[in-house]
């Protein structure tokens, strides 16, 4: 879907998009989120288990949703927007208690928001071309940094180049997973060995970031 300079094709039904985007809201609202407030499996399971307090989660610097859920108010598309966020109204789901439950109940806030997004993104988007073509950009001696919201959290590029070359000298990625893995140490202090593939699962850990 994506290219360099925008998308490889636009979007042919903005009316068929919005109804699965209401389905997938309904389904949220009316099933997966009811599962955490009232389940007793799902809290004897993720309530109290696998805690970060906030002072741990910034002291371990993690990032989006296993930040969000331990009371770090942060998100870069409402604190250094970006390409259209600025334009969009949306909340920030942030909750307290740090545990399992919390951050799988910050995830599922943020589906609900998203729908949110995806709606206005439809209604504003502008006229015009869908990609403004690869050879339309031109390559500087030096390094630029970019960051943006990922859905595990911010994932920061750095890209150098040297004049005259088609190929940067050196990039550097900092995924959200390499931000977020060590702080799994303080989650399992104290927890029962059946909690720890539930504690470790509940950052949604990607390997291929880290183990590169």
């Amino acid at each position: 879907m994506n290219c360099v300079g925008g998308v490889n094709r636009d979007v042919e039904d903005p009316i068929a998009l919005v109804a699965m985007i209401d389905d997938l809201e309904r389904e949220m609202m009316r099933k997966v989120i009811p599962i955490f407030t009232t389940s007793s499996t799902a809290r004897s399971r993720c309530a109290g288990i696998g805690v970060l307090t906030p002072e741990k989660a910034i002291s371990c610097a993690v990032v989006g949703p296993t930040a969000r859920a331990s009371g770090i108010n942060q998100d870069l598309r409402r604190d250094a927007p970006y390409a259209a966020y600025g334009e969009m109204s949306f909340e920030v789901p942030v909750e307290q208690a740090g545990d399992v439950r919390a951050r799988l109940f910050v995830r599922a806030l943020e589906i609900i928001e998203s729908c949110r997004i995806l709606r206005q993104a439809l209604e504003k988007m502008p006229p015009g071309e869908i990609s403004t073509g690869a050879d339309k950009f031109s390559f500087a001696t030096g390094t630029a940094t970019s960051r943006v919201e990922a859905p595990r959290g911010e994932v920061m590029y750095s890209v150098s180049w040297k004049e005259g070359s088609r190929n940067p000298a050196r990039v550097h990625v900092r995924t959200p997973t390499y931000a977020n893995m060590p702080a799994v140490r303080w989650m399992v202090r104290g927890a029962r060995l059946a909690d720890t593939p539930l504690i470790q699962a509940s950052i949604d850990p990607c390997y291929s970031c880290t183990d590169r």
